[in-house]
């Protein structure tokens, strides 16, 4: 345990923080989600975007997950286009 005040207090910040950044992080899974299934990608890549500006995630990771949305996003226009031809 720490001994001074200052210790003290960021053991706090850092535990507040910790869960926040725990919650964020949930978010952007379930977002991830629903977007691979083709709903709601504007808000995945939303707060994916969040999570980069509040150095939640890593820049190149916010990038292959954007690229892995817009992927899935192209192939389920794809399978739709086949789908409305035959």
């Amino acid at each position: 345990m720490p001994i001074l005040k200052s210790a003290i207090k960021k053991m706090r910040k850092d535990a507040k923080r910790t869960k926040e950044n725990r919650v964020f992080k949930e978010k952007i899974k379930s977002a991830l989600k629903k977007a691979q299934k083709g709903i709601e990608l504007k808000k995945a890549i939303s707060l994916i975007d969040k999570g980069v500006k509040k150095n939640i995630l890593k820049k190149n990771k916010a990038s292959r997950l954007k690229s892995a949305i817009s992927k899935a996003k192209k192939i389920k226009v794809k399978v739709e286009k086949v789908k409305r031809k035959t």
